[in-house]
């Protein structure tokens, strides 16, 4: 009985729990319900809306967040405004890799401006490079040099005038070159009467420098018995012949340099390579003397030519080294001279003469005059003398030289390929009874090798020629002879023309021959000449 009590106890306290649990859960659903009801059917549903938090990053370390991208440059523009304003001197900063993240987030937190900017400040002040001086970069040519100050600038451009100009007539300024952007200057040579403008022009003056007057003016002054007195001697003109730029910078210390140091790099020589054009009546020799740069160096520098008597031709051009500063000026002097001068070569031309054949018809002979001149100088170097008035003591011969006008034939190497085995001139005998003034050059080649015409003209001789072997003789145009020796086969008859590179032979070993080879001469006048001085 008593068991039977304890178990509807039992019974009758879990229904009660299950009633309780039951009401619990209708209550919670309830208030689930109620707060969907508040906030799920009062307030739009969320959509995607794009990033709206960004991260920053400066120099790969992250600095901070915001939510305006808009916002960052002008972040990173105050950090360098404050670093600024606490230096005295300018301060120059490594190029900053400034970069961000962009993400998108419900409940956005992002940092306060300044922390951002403090951040920025730091890692910008532990990218500064060392101090930078306010400089002028001057450039001439591609070669730039820094100095202190414009007046070391102007000093360093007075300093190569003042070279030319002893009487201190001309000074140097520093104006506007409006041709080209704003804040670059050039330098402008003007006489001390002479006024520079605002826009970089100059107003010449009516007298002070030397004077060159016109041909009439010259004229009527000379008829009224004035003479030399008719001029005023001097410096002319100056002016720089290198365009110059000069640009206000920032620059370390140690770029820049001492006047007297960019001076001498402007205005000293340096190796230029410039073109020389071959004209009619030119020698090796002759040119050497023009251009002032020894015959061997000419050689060097020009791969076609092999010696000193290798042939040119007219319109050639022949590659030589002149030494030019970077810095020139230009100027112009009228000046009196009392000398001995020479007429210019007369060139008579003949239209059936060959470029290589010339003869000199009259010697020349110098004159003696005084002259009053105006001479056109590039720094040391006279580019320039017109003779304004004269009177000549004794009058000058011209030298008159008869040239050609036809360009002579050329020449090819006779076969393709070949091992050269002799050159021309002494050698040791290769054979008994072999010459040791080897008169042409040898090529081994196997038998039967085309051999062909090494310039056009006229077959004079095909067949044996004793210790040659089987030969061709070819005639060309100008006088000269080609020799082909030690042939196996000849294609070709006396009398018969050919065309350069045209086959005339096959190579062989007939004759006084110690192998399969080619043995070729060039004739000049009759006399064998080496032959790479042709090829």
């Amino acid at each position: 009985m008593a068991e039977k009590n304890i178990k509807r106890k039992i019974n009758t306290s879990h229904s009660r729990y299950h009633k309780l649990c039951l009401l619990a859960y209708i209550r919670t659903m309830m208030v689930c319900f109620a707060f969907y009801c508040i906030f799920f059917m009062v307030f739009p549903r969320y959509e995607v809306q794009g990033n709206n938090r960004f991260t920053i990053y400066l120099n790969g370390t992250q600095v901070g967040t915001t939510d305006d991208l808009a916002k960052i440059d002008l972040l990173y523009m105050e950090a360098r405004r404050e670093i600024a304003l606490q230096e005295s001197e300018p301060v120059f900063i490594e190029v900053p890799n400034l970069t961000y993240i962009g993400e998108e987030v419900i409940m956005e937190s992002v940092d306060a401006d300044e922390a951002i900017i403090e951040r920025m400040k730091e890692i910008l002040s532990g990218s500064r490079v060392e101090t930078m001086e306010h400089a002028y970069s001057v450039k001439v040519n591609g070669t730039v040099v820094n100095l202190q100050s414009a007046e070391a600038v102007t000093r360093m451009f007075q300093d190569a005038v003042n070279v030319y100009d002893t009487e201190n007539h001309y000074t140097v300024e520093l104006v506007q070159d409006y041709s080209r952007e704003l804040g670059v200057l050039t330098a402008k040579i003007v006489s001390e009467d002479q006024e520079t403008t605002e826009n970089g022009n100059t107003l010449f003056p009516t007298a002070g420098a030397a004077v060159v007057l016109a041909e009439n003016e010259t004229f009527d002054l000379v008829q009224a018995g004035q003479g030399f007195e008719a001029f005023e001697y001097g410096i002319n003109s100056m002016e720089f012949s290198e365009p110059i730029e000069v640009v206000e910078a920032y620059l370390p210390a140690w770029e820049i340099m001492q006047v007297d140091q960019a001076g001498a790099l402007l205005t000293q020589k340096q190796e230029m390579q410039q073109i020389y054009t071959v004209q009619s009546g030119d020698t090796l020799s002759e040119i050497s003397l023009t251009v002032g740069l020894p015959l061997d160096e000419i050689i060097a520098l020009n791969d076609e030519l092999e010696n000193e008597n290798t042939l040119i031709r007219v319109n050639q051009e022949l590659i030589i080294t002149v030494p030019e500063p970077e810095l020139s000026v230009m100027w112009t002097e009228t000046a009196r001279y009392e000398e001995a001068y020479d007429l210019p070569i007369e060139y008579i031309y003949n239209d059936e003469w060959y470029t290589n054949q010339s003869v000199t018809r009259q010697q020349p002979s110098a004159g003696y005059h005084e002259a009053a001149v105006l001479v056109t100088r590039r720094n040391d170097s006279e580019l320039e003398r017109e003779t304004l008035y004269e009177e000549i003591l004794f009058e000058p011969v011209a030298k008159v030289i008869e040239v050609g006008t036809i360009i002579p034939p050329s020449y090819i190497k006779p076969i393709s390929g070949g091992r050269l085995t002799s050159s021309f001139g002494r050698r040791n005998a290769p054979t008994a009874g072999a010459s040791t003034n080897h008169r042409g050059v040898d090529w081994a080649t196997p038998v039967g090798t085309a051999v062909c015409a090494s310039s056009a003209g006229t077959v004079v001789r095909a067949g044996w020629g004793s210790g040659y072997g089987y030969v061709v003789y070819i005639n060309h145009p100008n006088g000269t002879q080609t020799r082909y020796g030690h042939l196996s086969k000849i294609y070709v008859s006396v009398g018969q023309y050919v065309n350069q590179g045209d086959i005339i032979a096959a190579s062989g070993n007939t004759g006084r021959s110690t192998g399969p080879h080619l043995h070729f001469e060039i004739l000049v006048n009759g006399v064998q000449v080496n032959p790479f001085s042709y090829l």
